[in-house]
């Protein structure tokens, strides 16, 4: 139960990309084999190496706890009723890798990387979760659920892969669907079938792929409910938001019951919406990965990773506060950010809300917060401090 317990109302946390194979998998205990099929990177090691270049060694093996650093206070603090993460990363011994040119796997012996968040569903519907093969999904389903890990939009049939995970909380349910869709990289040809594992593809986001939505929330949503719907979509780097997918998110709560609208797959946090009091999150950027020393996109800042968690009225799905906490990545391992890097995430964040009518604001503790209409600033007195405002 969440330490700041508010009656009829709870706390999720999510995250962007959890990308723990590769060059992370090499430094936990159980390292995969470290050949790759890259065109320019032939082992993960080098991905490991790099960061070292970047940063300073990094003292090997790491335990479970160490990527996720800072993050762990920052989850004892707020102590979520749900937790929940996009896994870019498949769990696997299998040796059948997908020419695709990126390959994401992990040791099964390493799932107590997960674990040692208390994470509750892992979203699988993504471009990476089939990077080796039929085999390294249907081995990541069972080691998820060896650790007591609800996988969400991936299963061995379509309608496993299909159907939404369910979860308790105080008060109600979380319904959590996940679609992968083409433009985040994920192939119609990944698609479960009656006969065939695979993932939950959402092949256009179009005005019936919302009726038919609508269709499945109305039959199973009750009153203290809450929908979720995931969506991997739209490329790793840039900050505009297509059409089509502002016009789907917006469907989904007007149409189809949903109450907040998860998108991740860019490398780099974007712009969030609130939709007639319900929220969308276009891009939530990466939270864990091996990009660390990568050169090429520095002017995003894809080190610097946030945290967030919505709290949401059971009554009505609405949401009453949006708390986000910035950390960075080094040494592969989520640790605090400047009051500059703060300040820089807060000025790039509220350029981009703007465009969607809202607004950041950071406090004294380097946490953001969305304002919207509605809800002008962070609760009075909060964290202490004066709250930093776009003037």
């Amino acid at each position: 139960m969440s330490a700041r317990r508010e009656e009829n109302k709870i706390t999720l946390f999510l995250a962007g990309d959890l990308m723990t194979g590769r060059g992370i998998d090499q430094i936990l205990p159980h390292p995969s084999n470290p050949a790759l099929h890259e065109r320019y990177v032939k082992s993960a090691l080098e991905y490991v190496a790099l960061a070292e270049r970047a940063n300073g060694p990094i003292v090997r093996p790491v335990d479970f706890a160490y990527v996720w650093g800072d993050c762990l206070q920052e989850l004892d603090r707020v102590a979520p009723d749900l937790r929940l993460i996009n896994l870019e990363t498949a769990v696997t011994t299998s040796v059948d890798c997908a020419r695709k040119g990126i390959n994401y796997r992990m040791n099964p012996d390493n799932a107590g990387v997960i674990a040692a968040a208390k994470v509750d569903g892992c979203v699988l519907a993504n471009n990476h979760v089939l990077d080796w093969g039929l085999d390294g999904l249907t081995d990541t389903l069972a080691t998820l659920r060896r650790i007591a890990v609800v996988p969400i939009g991936a299963g061995l049939t379509r309608s496993e892969a299909g159907n939404p995970a369910i979860f308790a909380v105080p008060g109600g349910r979380v319904f959590v669907f996940a679609f992968g869709v083409p433009t985040g990289g994920v192939p119609c040809a990944w698609a479960a079938t009656d006969d065939r594992p695979g993932v939950n593809v959402a092949a256009e986001l179009t005005p019936g792929a919302v009726d038919d939505l609508a269709a499945r929330v109305a039959a199973v949503k009750k009153p203290g409910d809450i929908v979720v719907v995931s969506l991997h979509w739209g490329p790793n780097w840039g900050y505009d938001v297509a059409p089509e997918q502002s016009a789907f998110a917006r469907g989904l709560i007007d149409r189809a019951g949903v109450d907040f609208v998860w998108g991740h797959s860019s490398h780099h946090p974007k712009a969030v919406e609130v939709h007639r009091g319900k929220p969308i999150l276009y891009g939530c950027g990466d939270f864990i990965d091996d990009y660390e020393g990568i050169s090429g996109y520095e002017a995003y800042r894809g080190d610097l990773v946030l945290m967030y968690f919505p709290t949401i009225a059971l009554t009505d799905g609405a949401l009453q506060r949006l708390e986000m906490v910035p950390l960075r990545i080094c040494n592969f391992r989520l640790g605090p950010v400047s009051r500059t890097e703060a300040e820089w995430l807060r000025e790039r964040l509220d350029r981009e809300c703007q465009k969607v009518g809202a607004h950041i604001s950071l406090d004294a503790d380097n946490r953001l917060y969305l304002n919207w209409d509605s809800h002008p600033g962070p609760p009075s007195g909060r964290n202490g401090g004066p709250v930093v405002r776009d003037m």
